[in-house]
């Protein structure tokens, strides 16, 4: 799993008010860590930006009303137009945009020729059996596998790629962020000539795109499928005419039978509609940036702005061996404790009132570490998963070794048992790291706790090395005003 480790905003680097930004309605991206949000052809129609909510969605609906008539006319993959499908329905990776799942770089894989010939095949049967919906392609993705957010989000920025840079060529002229002259040419063939800034932590010093905020979501479609069966639960007529078993299907919050859907959906013209209504019904919310429920803006902002609000010395070792380093962590963690239970940071772990996923827990230990890490000027580096996982410290010069920082929640159904595989893995390790396994205490804790010491113990008891488990207060704290 791609690895976190030294974050640089665009508005960080370009010196610019966050806040210009969020009123220009931009996302403020990453320049070297993909942000985990994905442009929705759904919400074209609706952005607040005209180059996108006129100029995007007609370049969308005609460009994929193309497809069709090509996948009309094709009648084998020999076929000149099948072949001219396969053209338009090539969409390479832009990671320019630093959108998606990539991680301490920001590329990605783009559509593949294996994925393209899928999407050309499944295509040519939606619309043999008469669909003519420009959105049958992104529906393609709730049944067809591999193809996921980043391919959604891939498709649409190619599509709309003209009409987003002139929504650059207008939001740029008013940040006065230095811009160059380029020639963007994509791997299917298509160019454009823009003039946009460098991004200097990219290999090639590649462009900056900046994405309107509306136009984004944590997961297109839908966040969930639940968004979907609580859609079709609202709509009386629709859900008479989904069979039944069908209607099974949605009502989790996972679909795991992608292949009864898929038999479904293409089995006629109604069944696909119905599909499409389905989706459509479905919420079409952009990502609230501000509340930012997943988790996946807020810690980029902290570690811009930790360091110098709130100040903190670690007492540096004379020695940055492995005891020196675990000595820096243990200093870490304890401020880290501090600002979570002392000074609020516990209302990062929340969003309406609710915990947010586990990895955002991940993210603010990531941020504090990182901030102090860099503001005592320390030759140690931070890393964390893209995903969920653990934190990283390691010296960067002359030392193989690592001090290894768990977050779990303590809503977390497994917080036992990932105690356990960690054990696991020091058996095969040995003395090669060391690590620390920190619970953050959000509710639904239960008889976890004792359970955990119990297994701490139990294996100390066989001579095994254990982790130190640390428990930290995560409920939220009342406001000054309520003391």
């Amino acid at each position: 799993m791609a690895k976190i480790t030294t974050p640089v905003r665009f508005s960080d680097h370009f010196k610019i008010d966050e806040a210009v930004l969020n009123e220009a309605g931009v996302l403020d991206p990453t320049l070297n860590v993909d942000t985990k949000l994905f442009i929705d052809p759904l919400l074209l129609e609706q952005s607040a930006h005209s180059e996108i909510r006129e100029g995007g969605a007609a370049t969308y609906g005609q460009y994929f009303g193309t497809v069709i008539k090509l996948l009309r006319a094709a009648s084998s993959p020999d076929h000149a137009a099948w072949k001219a499908a396969f053209r338009l329905l090539s969409f390479p990776e832009i990671k320019w945009t630093c959108l998606g799942y990539g991680g301490q770089s920001v590329a990605g894989s783009g559509s593949g020729d294996q994925m393209t010939r899928q999407m050309v095949k499944t295509g040519k049967e939606i619309v043999d059996l008469g669909v003519e919906d420009p959105d049958l392609f992104v529906a393609m993705a709730l049944f067809e596998e591999g193809f996921g957010p980043d391919h959604i989000c891939d498709m649409a920025a190619n599509v709309i790629l003209g009409d987003l840079l002139r929504f650059n060529e207008r939001v740029l002229a008013t940040l006065s962020v230095p811009r160059e002259n380029m020639k963007l040419r994509l791997r299917n063939g298509n160019s454009y000539e823009a003039c946009l800034p460098v991004n200097p932590y990219l290999k090639g010093n590649p462009p900056i795109v900046l994405v309107p905020s509306d136009i984004l979501r944590e997961l297109p479609i839908a966040k969930d499928w639940s968004e979907i069966s609580s859609a079709t639960a609202k709509n009386d007529d629709l859900r008479r005419r989904v069979n039944s078993h069908i209607a099974e299907l949605w009502r989790g919050k996972s679909l795991k039978d992608k292949d009864e859907l898929r038999r479904w959906a293409l089995s006629s013209r109604g069944a696909f509609e119905d599909f499409l209504q389905m989706v459509h019904s479905a919420e079409t919310t952009p990502y609230d940036i501000a509340g930012d429920p997943a988790g996946e803006i807020f810690w980029r902002r902290l570690t811009a702005t930790l360091g110098t609000e709130h100040p903190f010395t670690i007492d540096v070792p004379d020695q940055l061996d492995l005891d020196g380093v675990t000595n820096v962590v243990e200093q870490i963690i304890e401020q880290f404790r501090f600002l979570v239970e002392d000074r609020r940071f516990s209302e990062e772990l929340y969003h309406d009132g609710k915990p947010r996923p586990e990895k955002a827990a991940q993210r603010l230990f990531f941020a504090v570490a990182y901030s102090y890490c860099k503001a005592n000027n320390l030759d140690i580096t931070p890393e964390a998963d893209t995903g969920n996982g653990p934190v990283d410290f390691k010296v960067s010069k002359g030392f193989a070794r690592r001090v290894v920082v768990e977050i779990k929640l303590s809503r977390n159904g497994k917080l036992v048992a990932g105690y356990t595989r960690q054990l696991e893995a020091y058996k095969v390790a040995e003395e090669a790291n060391r690590g620390y396994y920190l619970v953050l205490d959000v509710g639904q804790m239960g008889e976890k706790a004792k359970a955990l010491i119990a297994t701490k113990n139990s294996a100390e008891g066989q001579g095994a090395i254990t982790s130190p488990i640390i428990f930290i207060d995560g409920t939220r704290k009342p406001s000054a005003s309520k003391l």
